[in-house]
């Protein structure tokens, strides 16, 4: 009996994404695994009560246990992200990390070097407030 690896497998089945410019990953779940561990130790340099690290943090780690939870099965990852194809979930993970590590460079998490004009933030039919002044 012929006996093929995972991801010889998955080539054999999945031949094309279908979508111009995005080719069939040979072996998504471990580039995707490395993805997300990569882009939460970028986090991880981020300030605790960085609003963004929160977010982007507690997103990426469900991300990453549904993976590793899913025993090799990349239909099952695919269906639980909901992202479209493996490769396009690779695709969103490596965009995140890169942003990640631009948001890191600018330190997006200081206050403004300058102070904004007064008024700046307050939009037509909107009451500004002692909170949204300052």
């Amino acid at each position: 009996m012929f006996r093929l690896s995972r991801p010889l497998f998955n080539q054999v089945l999945k031949t094309t994404t279908g979508i111009t410019g995005l080719h069939v990953h040979e072996n998504p779940l471990p580039a995707l695994t490395k993805t997300y561990e990569t882009t939460l130790f970028t986090l991880s340099t981020f300030p605790a009560t960085s609003v963004y690290r929160q977010g982007v943090e507690a997103l990426t780690q469900r991300k990453l246990n549904i993976v590793k939870h899913a025993n090799g099965d990349i239909a099952a990852v695919e269906k639980q992200l909901d992202e479209g194809h493996i490769e396009e979930s690779l695709d969103i993970a490596e965009d995140e990390l890169n942003l990640v590590q631009k948001m890191a460079e600018w330190k997006a998490w200081e206050p403004l070097e300058e102070k904004p004009p007064v008024g700046q933030w307050e939009y037509p039919g909107r009451i500004a407030t002692a909170e949204t002044s300052s």
